[in-house]
């Protein structure tokens, strides 16, 4: 049977169809909203279930046109950008330093799992960097950029593919635990929430929506979101003259930081004609969160769950001990490291997106988290910077190291 293929706007409009039920879902099972579980991944994951199903049980191979989500995601983090405040940034930087040093570590330790499992296989043990900080921390740009070195300088045959199917069951596994972390963490520790509704993304689980939204206010936010796209994409292209290489987002993120530091120097109580923050903050988080909600749900939609097949006995294997690894590092290490704090477990919610899938999924777990507990400042500053600056670069040189 010839596959089936959804052209963009219909899979744009599938993704939206299926945000909704993971969002009535989480308001109906109390057991999902307990665990802080996105929304996206519910819905996200029913489509690629019932895709492979499909593949399965008719033949049928169905694929989606998924080009909107580079888009939503600069949005997303244009929002974030623009959400920050500078001397929240100057305040968070023993985090910032703190949680960068335990991503850093735990790569290596990823990588040493990888190739450890990969030797007891018969495999050529460097295959393994291809399921640790390659793909998990990495992500699926990481993975095809470095898929040729380890195929054509290594001789790694099929590397890519151990790549792929170890990031899609990361990003699946990384937004499963954060939530549930989080909560064992306040349990365990008698942790109190901040109970704060000022949310960086969206609103409290029992919020009223849509009562704050003004229109001058959204029609501000959507403009000064392309101006931080405008200059992101000034800022990415100046990055990629360097030899240094950054996922675009960054861009966005830095623009964003950038705009809110010079608009609050000119209108230092943040009311100005065309910079009003409290008029255009609710148009802010509810296009950030509408865009990570969206973004995530076409990512988890367009896996392609049978392609695991021929590999899966190595991949369960792997990653059932990846899994273990960062849900015991993040229990024992990350949350006393960080300050046994609110603040501390929900930064140990986004490590699990920071190591095991993409720093959307981070975000993801973490919104999760403070809609049912409050607001997490501090953590919405450190962890985006993690994952964006400081993670590619050093996965670049602990990549380059061990696979000699």
């Amino acid at each position: 049977m010839p596959p089936l293929q959804l052209e963009a706007f219909t899979s744009f409009t599938l993704a939206i169809l299926l945000l909704f039920a993971g969002k009535g879902l989480l308001a109906r099972v109390e057991l999902l909203r307990r665990y802080s579980i996105p929304e996206a991944l519910v819905g996200g994951t029913l489509c690629a279930a019932v895709v492979c199903a499909l593949y399965y049980g008719a033949g049928l191979s169905v694929a989606f046109e998924l080009g909107a989500r580079d888009i939503l995601l600069l949005y997303f983090f244009a929002a974030i950008g623009l959400n920050t405040d500078v001397r929240t940034l100057a305040a968070g930087g023993r985090s910032l330093a703190i949680l960068a040093a335990l991503a850093i570590g735990f790569m290596v330790l990823q990588n040493l799992v990888g190739m450890g499992v990969a030797g007891a296989f018969g495999m050529d043990p460097r295959a393994g960097l291809m399921v640790g900080s390659v793909s998990l921390t990495g992500g699926v740009g990481t993975t095809l950029a470095w898929s040729s070195h380890f195929v054509d300088t290594l001789g790694i045959a099929g590397a890519q593919e151990l790549g792929l199917a170890a990031n899609m069951i990361g990003l699946i596994a990384a937004c499963t635990i954060g939530g549930p972390i989080a909560g064992i963490l306040m349990r365990r520790h008698r942790v109190r929430p901040s109970g704060k509704a000022d949310l960086e993304l969206g609103a409290l689980h029992g919020d009223t929506p849509g009562t704050a939204l003004d229109y001058h206010g959204f029609l501000l936010a959507l403009f000064w979101l392309n101006l931080t796209l405008m200059l992101g994409r000034g800022i990415g292209a100046a990055i990629a003259t360097t030899s240094v290489t950054l996922p675009d987002f960054v861009g966005c993120l830095i623009a964003g930081i950038v705009l809110r530091a010079v608009a609050d120097t000119a209108a230092p109580d943040g009311r100005g004609r065309m910079w009003n923050r409290p008029l255009m903050q609710p148009g802010l988080a509810l296009i950030g969160d509408i865009c990570l909600g969206m973004f995530l749900t076409m990512a988890l939609m367009g896996l392609r769950l049978w392609e695991l097949q021929p590999v899966l006995g190595f991949i369960a294997v792997v990653m059932a001990l990846q899994i273990a690894l960062v849900v015991a590092f993040v229990l024992l290490v990350v949350f006393r490291a960080m300050g046994r704090d609110y603040e501390a477990a929900v930064m140990c919610a986004g490590f699990g997106g920071i190591a095991l899938g993409s720093t959307a999924t981070a975000i993801a777990n973490m919104t999760a988290v403070t809609r049912e507990y409050g607001a997490a400042a501090r953590a919405f500053v450190v962890v985006p910077l993690v994952c964006g600056f400081f993670i590619d670069l050093a996965n670049a040189l602990v990549i380059g190291v061990m696979a000699r």
